[in-house]
C-alpha cells in the first residue's frame, strides 16, 4: 500500500475516489482490477470512520457482509469488533497494492468529464489531480447534525462518543433516541456513570438494534436510566442545561458533568457543492442515474455508499454501499466509455 508517497497527477488518473472507508476501499479494488489508474484520497487514516467508533464496539451484522474484494473477514466472536475491522480493512489495502494518499483533504473538484481537477490540502501543501472520472464515497461520520443551540460548542459537550471511563461517578446528558445513543448511554451506565438520555420523540426510534432496545428499555424501567421523553436541549452552560418539553412549556435547568449529542450525522453539503452538485435541501439528497449512481448534476462524478443517501444515512450500511463500486465501475467500462 503506498501512503503519502508522491504522486504525479501527470498523466491522469482514470478514476479519483473520494474517501477511504469500506466503500471506498471496495470501490478502489473494484477499479484497479478493471484495469483502470486508481487513486484514491483520504482526509484521515484509512477507514477512518471505523477508526472513529468507540473501542469496544461490535458492530451488529456478521463478518461476511463486511467483507470487500472476496477478501474472508476472520474474527473471534459471531460478530467483529473495531479492532478486528481495522485490521481487515488495512490489510486488504495493504494486499489489494492500492494507492492511496491519507491525510488529504479534497476541497473542491473543478472541470468537467474527462478532464477533473481533484484541489487537495495536506501538510505538504496543495495538490491537484487530473482525472477522466470520480467517484465520492465519503460517507457521513465527520459532520453531525448540530442542535443549533446556545453552548454547543462548549469544551464538555460532544457529537462523538469513544469510551466510558472518564465519566465514572459523573452525571452524563447523552441526547438523541436511536443506536448511538442507547449503546452509550447503557456503556456508561455500566462503568458507573450517572446517566441521563434525553429524546425529542415520545419513543426510541424504530431502528434501534432488537438486542439493544430491550436492554436499554429494561434499564429505563428500573430507573437506572433515567429518561426524559418528548424533551429537547435548548441550551447548554458551563454547569447546567436548560431542558424544554416539546411543543412548548416550562422549562427546566439541571447539571451535568458532560453532554454527548448523538444526533445522528449527514454528508459533508460544502464539499458536495464544492463539486458542482446541487443536494435537495430538504433531504440533502443528490440526483443520480439510479443504474449507474452517476450524477444527474455533473456527468462523470458518481456516488457510492451513505453519501448519497442525504439525511437518510440509517438506510444504507457497508452491507449494500460496497456493491455500489460493482455498478459504477460496469458503467465505467460500458461501451463508448
Amino acid at each position: 500500500m503506498s501512503q503519502n508517497s508522491s504522486q504525479s497527477a501527470d498523466p491522469p488518473f482514470d478514476v479519483v475516489i473520494v474517501g477511504g472507508g469500506p466503500v471506498g476501499l471496495a470501490c478502489a479494488i473494484t477499479v484497479r482490477r478493471a484495469g483502470l489508474r486508481c487513486l484514491l484520497i483520504e482526509k484521515g487514516c484509512v477507514v477512518n470512520s471505523v477508526f472513529e467508533f468507540p473501542g469496544q464496539m461490535v458492530f451488529f451484522t456478521t463478518p461476511e457482509l463486511m467483507e470487500i474484494g472476496e477478501h474472508p473477514l476472520v474474527c473471534v466472536r459471531e460478530k467483529p469488533t473495531r479492532a478486528e475491522a481495522l485490521d481487515y480493512y488495512r490489510s486488504v489495502a495493504r494486499v489489494e497494492k492500492l494507492s492511496i494518499r491519507t491525510y488529504e483533504r479534497v476541497t473542491r473538484i473543478d472541470g468537467a468529464e474527462d478532464a477533473f481537477r481533484v484541489c487537495t490540502e495536506s501538510r505538504d501543501g496543495s495538490r491537484e489531480y487530473v482525472t477522466r472520472r470520480v467517484i465520492l464515497a465519503t460517507g457521513y461520520f465527520g459532520h453531525p447534525n448540530r442542535l443549533d443551540i446556545p453552548g454547543e460548542d462548549l469544551p464538555h459537550v460532544s457529537h462523538y462518543y469513544s469510551e466510558p471511563h472518564p465519566y465514572a461517578g459523573r452525571r452524563v446528558l447523552v441526547v438523541g433516541g436511536r443506536n448511538s445513543a442507547c449503546e452509550a448511554a447503557l456503556d456508561l451506565y455500566r462503568h458507573d456513570a450517572e446517566v441521563t438520555l434525553v429524546h425529542r420523540g415520545d419513543a426510541l426510534g424504530e431502528t434501534v438494534k432488537y438486542w439493544v432496545r430491550p436492554d436499554v428499555e429494561n434499564r429505563i424501567r428500573a430507573g437506572e436510566i433515567r429518561a426524559l421523553f418528548n424533551t429537547l436541549v435548548t441550551e447548554i452552560r458551563d454547569r447546567t442545561v436548560i431542558l424544554t418539553p416539546v411543543g412548548g412549556g416550562e422549562s427546566s435547568q439541571e447539571s451535568f458533568d458532560q453532554v454527548f449529542l448523538l444526533t445522528g450525522y449527514h454528508p459533508d453539503v460544502d464539499l458536495l457543492r464544492g463539486c458542482g452538485l446541487r443536494p435537495d435541501p430538504e433531504t440533502l439528497k443528490i440526483s443520480l442515474d439510479p443504474e449507474t449512481l452517476e450524477s444527474r448534476d455533473v456527468p462523470g462524478l458518481y456516488l457510492a455508499g451513505s453519501v448519497s443517501a442525504g439525511y437518510e444515512t440509517g438506510n444504507i450500511f457497508i452491507e449494500n454501499g460496497r456493491f455500489d463500486a460493482q455498478r459504477i465501475v460496469a458503467a465505467l467500462c460500458a461501451p463508448g466509455e
